[in-house]
């Protein structure tokens, strides 16, 4: 575990909290479900990534409005934005996986990728705090972070640019839904599909390897609807 430890500039005191937030599922079912695995570490590092990232566009933007820093921090935690973190520091190389998922390059897959960044931030705050963790991940994002900076990052956030032209409407946001609506294929290989709802009705429907990009694609189809868009 060191080499990642060295790519991440921290150092663990519970080494266990670092192996967890490398383990896939699909490694813990081998095990006879003996074993914990990532998923509620990424859960709690979504919630911290969201937060230091949201700090510190808040900080370096101190004359843009609410939707501008929206965008901009929903591109940059994004799943393409977190798989590429992941590259960067070799992360899958040190992922333990299932023997399916090993079987179909989980180590490359971008849902994977995504989740295992997430619950890696997760297991620094546990392991060494708030200031711990926000110093990680703004080592990790400090490209990302002057690109948006510069003006150079590509905003692609359609759940963001769709919310925007509803309010536009004066339609409010607790009245837009995505619902899970079913996921396909096998445990190494699964396909989401999101539906979006929009005052209790069907607009449009996303597929994705994950949920998160599922939902951007039922936003994108959203948008193109209404914005006539072929």
């Amino acid at each position: 575990m060191t080499g990642i430890q060295e790519r991440i500039e921290y150092s663990f005191r519970d080494e266990t909290l670092l192996e967890t937030a490398l383990t896939h599922s699909s490694f813990s079912r081998d095990q006879g479900n003996t074993i914990a695995h990532n998923e509620r570490l990424e859960y709690l590092g979504d919630a911290f990534l969201d937060a230091i990232i949201g700090e510190e566009l808040y900080r370096i933007f101190p004359d843009k409005e609410e939707g501008f820093l929206t965008r901009i921090r929903a591109s940059l935690v994004c799943e393409k934005s977190l798989v590429e973190r992941a590259r960067e520091i070799g992360l899958g190389e040190y992922l333990r996986l299932g023997h399916g998922e090993e079987k179909t390059g989980g180590r490359n897959r971008d849902s994977i990728l995504a989740d295992a960044v997430e619950a890696v931030i997760g297991a620094v705050f546990l392991d060494g705090g708030y200031d711990a963790v926000k110093k990680m991940v703004l080592m990790l994002f400090d490209k990302a972070i002057r690109d948006a900076e510069a003006g150079r990052l590509v905003v692609t956030d359609y759940k963001t640019r769709l919310q925007e032209l509803l309010q536009a409407e004066g339609i409010l946001t607790d009245m837009v839904k995505y619902v899970d609506a079913g996921q396909t294929g096998p445990d190494h290989d699964k396909v989401f599909t999101v539906r979006l709802e929009i005052n209790g009705v069907a607009e449009a429907e996303g597929t994705g390897k994950s949920k998160k990009q599922a939902q951007q694609n039922a936003a994108e189809a959203a948008l193109k609807r209404r914005q006539n868009v072929i």
